[in-house]
C-alpha cells in the first residue's frame, strides 16, 4: 500500500507570459494541414469525461468543458436528446461527479483549480436548486447503499473537516435532499453564508448517521457489493491494517498488507478480491480471499507476463463482479460472465485496431463505450446491441487530426539486473537511420504509476515538433513487481538505472542523434531527471525538471510535521530508513546534493502553491545550480499546484520547454572552409 504523497503524476504550473497568443477554445476542428499544430490543442482539456449513465439507462451524465477552459457538468436525456448543463460561478469547476439514483447526482466543485469547495447535490429536474451539502470536507465516495438509494443517501468518508481543525470526521450517510441555502466561498466574494459557523451548521445538519471508526489512523474505507460500509484500513508505524465490519464493532483480519494489496470487495458477505502474495517466478494473480480467514479462492486472473493492476467492474443489477480491466502494454478487459464476454466481442468488432473499453452500462444492457488508439484520443459511444445501433455520444478532443499524430512503438529492454521491461517510443515524421532524431527522454512520475499505450498528448506534442520520445516504464511501475524484490518498489538509484539502460537501448537502433539527448520529467520523473544529468553526465545535453524533489531526507522533515495527521512519514521512515543513521544512501538518493556533477543546462518550473512537493525543492534546486555556474532557467507562480491548473500556464510551459530543448538541442553547426585565394 503506497503513500499518497507519491500517487501524484502532474506537471507542476508556470506563469503565464505577458505576450502569450490567445487561446481559441471555441475551435473544435483539427487547423489546416499546411499549419502547425498549436501547442494548446496537445494539452487542451477534453471536450467530454468520465461518462456515466444512470441505472434506468435515461440519462448520461459527464464532465464536460465548453469552449473554455472550464469544466462543468453535462447531463444527457437518451430519449429526448437533449442537453442541461451545470457550471461553476467564476473560476469554479466541477472535478467529479457521481449518480445517487436515477434523478439525483452528486457532484464536487473547486475553486482557482487548487482548492476544494465541497459537494453538492442536484435533481435533474430541477437543476436550479442545486445546492450544498458539505463543504470544506475532504470527502471521498464510498457508495449509495440499496436501502437508500431512491432517496440518494450516499455513504462518504470525511477525512479531513477544514473547518474544525482538520480532523477527520470517519465514515457519514448523507441526507443530500436537505436544501439550506447556496454555496459558500470562504475565500472570496459571493457567499450566501455570513459566518463559519453557519456552514458547520449547515454540514452537521446534512449527516444522518456517522459511522464508529476503527482504533488507529484512518487510511481508507471501502464498502461491499450492496454498497454497505464493510472495510476500512488503518495505518501504526508505518505498517497498515485491514479491518472488517461485523454487528457494527470492527474486526482486526488476518491479511498482511506487505504482501497483499486489496482490489475491492468480493461477491460474498466477507470476501475480498485481492492482488494474492507473491510466488516466485509468477505474475501475481487476481483471486478472491476470506477476510476472517485470510485464507486464498479462486483465481479470477492470473496473467503470464504482468501483475494485476486494474479495477473490477459489477453487474448494475445483480452487483456481482463480472469482469476486470487491467494495464498490460495497453488496458485489457478480462470477462467473468459470457454475456458480457458476448457484449466485449461485438463491440470490440465494430472498431477493429482499437482499444475498446466498456465504461459503464444501464440496468437493460445498453452500453457506454470508449475507443481510442495511438494517434487518436477517446471517442465515446452508446451502443444498444439489441437494437443493433450504435451512437456516437462526442468525441474527446475534435480538434486532434489522427492523420497527423505518430505511432507509439513497444520497445522492450533489458534491464543491467537481467529483467525485459517496456518503454514506449514516438519518432517523429520522416526518422531513419540517415536522419536520426534528437530525443527526449520522459520518465513518469509515481514513481508507482506507468505509461500506456494510446494517445499521448505530450508524446505527440514534441514528436509535431521534431522530437523522439522515449517513455520508460522503470522498475516500481505496475506489472513488474513479480520480476524484482520487494525493496526494489523504493530504489531508487535502480530507477534511474533503469531509464539509463531504456535510453541506451534506443541509441544503439540507430534512430537517434546520439549528440542530442535530453532527459525531462514532472514531479518524480523530474527527480529522475536531475539524477539522470548528475549519475550521467555524457549521456545528456540538457534536462527539464518541473514539480520535482530531489533530496529525500528534507522530504522526510517536511512530512514529519503531520506525523500525527497521516500516516506518510512513519510509512516513508520504514520503507526508505532514518536519514540520520543511513547519510550514505540519503546522501546517494538526493541529486541535489551533487550539482557539481552537472554539465549541462537545467530548466526548472514549480507552482508555488504545491501541495505535494514543496516549492522549496526547486529554489534549492536553483541555489545549487548557481553556486556550480550551471546555466539554468526557472519559472515559478502564484495560484498553481502539483498540476497545470489553467491552461494559458500549460501553454506558456510547454512554449518555454520547446524554447529551451531548441537552444540546446539544435544541431551542431560545422563553419565551412575558408574561401579560397583568388589567383
Amino acid at each position: 500500500m503506497k503513500s499518497a504523497f507519491f500517487s501524484v503524476l502532474l506537471a507542476a504550473a508556470v506563469p503565464l507570459a505577458s505576450a502569450a497568443p490567445k487561446i481559441d477554445l471555441s475551435r473544435i476542428e483539427p487547423v489546416p494541414a499546411n499549419e502547425e499544430i498549436p501547442i494548446a490543442d496537445f494539452f487542451r482539456p477534453a471536450l467530454l469525461q468520465n461518462p456515466q449513465v444512470n441505472d434506468a439507462g435515461t440519462h448520461i451524465a459527464a464532465v464536460v468543458t465548453a469552449g473554455k477552459d472550464k469544466h462543468e457538468l453535462m447531463i444527457y436525456d437518451v430519449e429526448k436528446k437533449t442537453l442541461q448543463f451545470i457550471g461553476g460561478v467564476g473560476d469554479m469547476d466541477i472535478y467529479s461527479f457521481s449518480w445517487l439514483n436515477d434523478r439525483r447526482l452528486a457532484y464536487w466543485l473547486a475553486r482557482d483549480k487548487l482548492y476544494g469547495l465541497g459537494m453538492m447535490a442536484v435533481d435533474i429536474d430541477h437543476l436550479r436548486d442545486s445546492h450544498p451539502v458539505v463543504q470544506y470536507w475532504a470527502t471521498h465516495m464510498l457508495g449509495v447503499p440499496e436501502r437508500n438509494r431512491q432517496r440518494g443517501a450516499p455513504l462518504v468518508w470525511a477525512s479531513l473537516d477544514g473547518l474544525n481543525d482538520s480532523r477527520d470526521r470517519g465514515v457519514v450517510e448523507l441526507d443530500t435532499s436537505l436544501n439550506l441555502g447556496g454555496i459558500v466561498n470562504l475565500r472570496g466574494a459571493g457567499t450566501d453564508y455570513t459566518s463559519v459557523l453557519e456552514v458547520r451548521e449547515n454540514n452537521d445538519r446534512h449527516v444522518l448517521k456517522t459511522y464508529p471508526a476503527p482504533a488507529g489512523m484512518s487510511a481508507g474505507y471501502f464498502t461491499d457489493r450492496n454498497d454497505e460500509l464493510a472495510f476500512a484500513y488503518t495505518g501504526e508505524n508505518g505498517v497498515f491494517a485491514l479491518h472488517r465490519l461485523e454487528g457494527g464493532v470492527w474486526q482486526k483480519c488476518p491479511v498482511d498488507l506487505d504482501k497483499v494489496d486489496i482490489i475491492g470487495a468480493g461477491n460474498e458477505p466477507g470476501q475480498l478480491v485481492v492482488l494474492a502474495p507473491q510466488e516466485p517466478g509468477k505474475p501475481r494473480a487476481l483471486r478472491f480471499m476470506n477476510s476472517a480467514t485470510g485464507e486464498l479462492g479462486q483465481v479470477l486472473v492470473q496473467d503470464s507476463g504482468y501483475d494485476f493492476e486494474g479495477w473490477l467492474y459489477r453487474d448494475r443489477t445483480t452487483h456481482e463482479i463480472v469482469g476486470a480491466m487491467y494495464n498490460r502494454t495497453g488496458i485489457h478487459s478480462v470477462w467473468f460472465s459470457d454475456s458480457y464476454r458476448d457484449v466485449q466481442k461485438a463491440v470490440s468488432a465494430l472498431f477493429p485496431n482499437q482499444i475498446v473499453l466498456i465504461v459503464d452500462n444501464d440496468k437493460k444492457g445498453r452500453c457506454v463505450v470508449a475507443t481510442w488508439s495511438d494517434r487518436e484520443p477517446a471517442v465515446f459511444h452508446w451502443v444498444d446491441l439489441e437494437q443493433h445501433s450504435v451512437g456516437l455520444i462526442k468525441k474527446s478532443k475534435p480538434w486532434i487530426d489522427p492523420a497527423r499524430m505518430q505511432p507509439m512503438n513497444v520497445l522492450k529492454f533489458k534491464t543491467r539486473d537481467g529483467h525485459q521491461l517496456e518503454a514506449f517510443v514516438t519518432l517523429p515524421a520522416g526518422t531513419s537511420k540517415k536522419h536520426p532524431a534528437p530525443l527526449l527522454v520522459l520518465p513518469h512520475g509515481g514513481p508507482w504509476v506507468r505509461d500506456d499505450w494510446g494517445f499521448d498528448g505530450e508524446a505527440q506534442f514534441f514528436a509535431s515538433r521534431g522530437y523522439a520520445v522515449i517513455q520508460p516504464n522503470y522498475r516500481g511501475s505496475p506489472g513488474y513487481g513479480w520480476m524484482f524484490p520487494a525493496e526494489d518498489e523504493w530504489a531508487f538509484r535502480k530507477m534511474h538505472d533503469d531509464v539509463t539502460d531504456a535510453t541506451k537501448t534506443l541509441l544503439a537502433t540507430g534512430l537517434i542523434d546520439r549528440g542530442r539527448v535530453a532527459i525531462g520529467g514532472s514531479s518524480f520523473g523530474a527527480y529522475l531527471s536531475l539524477s539522470g544529468v548528475v549519475n550521467e553526465p555524457d549521456l545528456y545535453r540538457c534536462a527539464v525538471a518541473i514539480a520535482g524533489v530531489y533530496d529525500w531526507e528534507q522530504v522526510m522533515k517536511d512530512e514529519k510535521y503531520t506525523q500525527y495527521e497521516n500516516h506518510h512519514y512513519a510509512y516513508m521512515r520504514r520503507q526508505l530508513g532514518d536519514p540520520a543513521k543511513e547519510k550514505e544512501k540519503f546522501d546517494a538518493i538526493s541529486p541535489v546534493r551533487h550539482c557539481e556533477k552537472i554539465r549541462v543546462p537545467v530548466f526548472v518550473a514549480h507552482g508555488k502553491d504545491d501541495p505535494v512537493a514543496s516549492v522549496t525543492e526547486s529554489k534549492r534546486l536553483i541555489s545549487e545550480l548557481e553556486k556550480h555556474n550551471v546555466p539554468h532557467e526557472s519559472l515559478f507562480v502564484s495560484g498553481e499546484g502539483h498540476g497545470m491548473g489553467h491552461l494559458e500556464n500549460e501553454v506558456e510551459l510547454y512554449s518555454r520547454v520547446e524554447a529551451f530543448l531548441t537552444k540546446y538541442l539544435a544541431p551542431t553547426k560545422v563553419a565551412p572552409p575558408p574561401a579560397a585565394a583568388k589567383p
